[in-house]
């Protein structure tokens, strides 16, 4: 299918844009060019915005390395790891050593891995499809847990003596979600929020830059087609350390992750622009349980020419942002993809993304969401 004519403010423009700002991690400079560079896209646009602030102790690496036989192999911590100026053992049992992707982080024997008190540290060999640095997400980054650990891109000598250092500081920052509401013709609706995180270990353009389109043409839409229902678009800070900025969003609005019938006024539908949305090389993915959000996601997907590549069994767990609302019984729906380069610093414009495929789905995406306020 032929690329599609760019608006002014066209996708491409705006990929680029995010890629522009470096890394987009929690709390960083990154993050907060990020949140103001949205903020001013949704104002252009004539949409009131907010900055909701949440405040969190931001981890920076300090010396981080294995160090074998005089030679110091550098690493990245696993940020819901603790510190240490350094651990001595045998590399596969005393330190242990494992392979694992990004995607590793959600499996039950990561967590065990993580618990196991028979060693003083971990390795983790970055082993993602691309090599570089695939670091985990830091589901426990309030409350670190199990032995000192560090990710790296390295071979690692098995049975070699070797001291594991990783140094960090912890500063006290604020991190933003940025929050659009649009006030809808009849208040007694249930509301529909219109959810994608926006920050990231790396630039993450791929990873991110699709969920960020889709949230701004959803937003350029409603602007269009006033809703009849409230509308709250927040694009959350906080995604790679247990999803912070969600928490933050739903402390300030009890109930909306619960299912509907637990409180008609407060339970939300949620739509949710998940990672690698259009990812160049990637497949498209529609998760939820609900019959009704997957045929009309479907269908909004369809007629805008990009038809998702799978439909996700009904019963499954997702692994984002909307794990939580799923565990809570919440309605949803939720776009995802693959990305040969996710969670890799090489993730960046041009060459890992889709650009005609996004402008597709965000136009699809964008047509469902105006269709459930109506």
């Amino acid at each position: 299918m032929s690329n599609p004519a760019s608006p002014p403010n066209g996708e491409a423009t705006w990929l680029l844009a995010w890629d522009s700002h470096g890394y987009h991690r929690t709390g960083t400079a990154g993050d907060r060019a990020g949140a103001d560079w949205l903020t001013e896209k949704a104002q252009a646009f004539g949409a009131a915005t907010a900055q909701e602030t949440f405040t969190l102790d931001r981890l920076d690496p300090g010396d981080v390395y294995l160090e074998v036989d005089g030679t110091r192999i550098p690493g990245i911590p696993v940020f819901d790891a603790p510190a240490t100026s350094g651990v001595t053992g045998v590399l596969g049992t005393e330190i242990a050593v494992a392979a694992l992707g990004p995607g590793a982080v959600y499996t039950g024997e990561y967590r065990l891995l993580r618990q196991n008190a028979g060693h003083a540290g971990l390795v983790i060999q970055c082993s993602g499809a691309h090599p570089g640095m695939g670091l985990l997400n830091a589901e426990h980054f309030p409350t670190p847990y199990g032995a000192p650990a560090i990710h790296v891109d390295a071979a690692i000598p098995i049975g070699r003596s070797a001291r594991l250092v990783s140094e960090s500081l912890r500063t006290r920052t604020e991190a933003r979600n940025v929050v659009v509401t649009l006030k809808g013709r009849d208040p007694s609706r249930p509301p529909v929020v219109v959810m994608t995180p926006r920050s990231s270990w790396w630039q993450s353009t791929a990873e991110r830059g699709g969920g960020i389109v889709c949230w701004l043409e959803t937003l350029r839409a409603l602007l269009a087609a006033p809703p009849a229902c409230d509308v709250i678009l927040t694009a959350n800070s906080g995604h790679e350390l247990g999803h912070l900025g969600l928490d933050d969003f739903m402390a300030r609005r009890p109930g909306w992750d619960q299912a509907p019938g637990w409180d008609q006024a407060n339970s939300a539908v949620w739509v949710h622009y998940g990672a690698n949305i259009g990812a160049a090389g990637g497949a498209l993915s529609v998760v939820s349980p609900d019959d009704g959000l997957r045929a009309r996601m479907h269908n909004a997907l369809t007629a805008a020419g990009q038809p998702p590549d799978t439909m996700a069994p009904k019963d499954l767990v997702p692994s984002g942002e909307t794990r939580d609302i799923h565990r809570a019984g919440g309605r949803y729906v939720t776009l995802v993809g693959t990305n040969p380069w996710f969670h890799l610093p090489q993730d960046r414009f041009p060459h890992t993304v889709d650009v005609p495929a996004i402008a597709r789905v965000a136009a699809g995406a964008a047509q469902l969401v105006v269709g459930l306020t109506r």
